[in-house]
């Protein structure tokens, strides 16, 4: 009966530091701009892939002109490297290291940046085999497929809580005095 008596507290407390562990789900994911022009080739796959994102949560958000955009998305960088991790005991490659490294920000119509220059790097480590060059050919380009799939994730994930900067507050900030800022 003992034992009893301290299940349900038990219990409720369990639930309770679940619930309160800050769990979410991820939700859509919004962007703070009312319109967005994304400077990058619609035929590439980063480009199909982030526009067709952008169009399921937000289906009004892209234009097509840069002129009718509040904020452009611009890439600065995007560069794959593979480089060699492990060695064998003979010297043949044991493992690779896939690295996509990708640097973007978000401009006016003047090109004034509105957001700080960003820098997404991915890693992903893939063995390799002698005996098996084909197979391991085609793990390696469905890595670097998934590799854009999550950075255009890490994009959106970034540019939503991105803020725009708002020239007037720059300018008010500025001229106030340090004490006010």
């Amino acid at each position: 009966m003992y034992p009893a008596l301290f299940r349900f507290p038990l219990a409720a407390c369990l639930a309770l530091a679940l619930a309160a562990c800050g769990f979410q789900l991820r939700g859509a994911i919004q962007l703070p701009y009312k319109s967005l022009y994304i400077a990058i080739s619609a035929s590439s796959t980063l480009g199909l892939e982030l526009r067709r994102q952008i169009r399921a949560n937000q289906p009004d958000l892209l234009v097509e002109e840069e002129k009718n955009a509040e904020a452009i998305f611009r890439q600065l960088s995007f560069t794959r490297e593979r480089e060699i991790a492990t060695l064998n005991a003979d010297g043949q490659v044991r493992e690779y290291q896939l690295r996509l490294n990708y640097a973007f920000r978000l401009e006016d119509r003047t090109g004034a940046p509105l957001t700080q220059a960003s820098n997404v790097v991915l890693l992903r480590e893939i063995t390799y085999d002698d005996n098996q060059v084909l197979s391991k050919t085609q793990e390696e380009e469905f890595l670097w497929q998934d590799m854009e799939k999550d950075l255009v994730q890490q994009i959106l994930r970034r540019l939503a809580t991105q803020h725009p900067v708002s020239p007037a507050k720059d300018a008010g900030a500025a001229n106030a005095p340090a004490g006010a800022r």
